[in-house]
């Protein structure tokens, strides 16, 4: 079994598709570990805020069945297919890392958004502070330590779980 690290993010109905998209990704790797819950500004393009976390999974699928199941979920809430890259969406399911994998096909591993976006880098670092970056050979909360954070807005926000809602 591999250990997965997966972002999500929203800002076009966000409680509604983050919480459809967990939901998917439960059914499909099981049991996840959450991060909190971050608000962020929108990267690369003007628009409404983003929600964003980082939820964690086992899975005996490789990296291609694995992004493939990303493509579907996201596709089956609402996301469009061939959207531009920096652009609203309902739901952004990104494979951070697989294991301590480092690779360029079938997708480049690990992401470059963890070290680039706040809003990936804090949950990343929250949900495995001690995990050490098969890169750079940093710790995550070292890497959350050392990264500039007047270049991103973020900040941590209640976000408020369907009773019975569990991952």
């Amino acid at each position: 079994m591999a250990l997965i690290y997966i972002s999500l993010g929203s800002n076009i109905e966000p409680s509604r598709y983050l919480q459809a998209g967990l939901r998917s990704l439960r059914e499909c790797f099981g049991p996840l570990k959450l991060s909190s819950m971050y608000e962020s500004e929108a990267v690369g393009f003007s628009g409404t805020n983003f929600l964003n976390m980082v939820a964690s999974a086992e899975t005996d699928l490789n990296i291609a069945e694995v992004v493939a199941q990303f493509k579907q979920i996201e596709q089956n809430h609402g996301r469009l297919v061939g959207a531009k890259k920096f652009s609203p969406r309902t739901l952004d399911l990104d494979l951070l890392l697989f294991d301590d994998l480092v690779c360029q096909s079938p997708v480049v591993l690990p992401r470059a958004e963890i070290v680039n976006n706040a809003f990936v880098l804090w949950p990343l670092a929250e949900l495995a502070p001690e995990l050490i970056h098969p890169v750079l050979h940093k710790s995550y909360a070292t890497l959350w330590d050392e990264y500039d954070k007047d270049s991103q807005r973020l900040w941590p926000v209640t976000f408020e779980w369907p009773v019975g809602l569990t991952f």
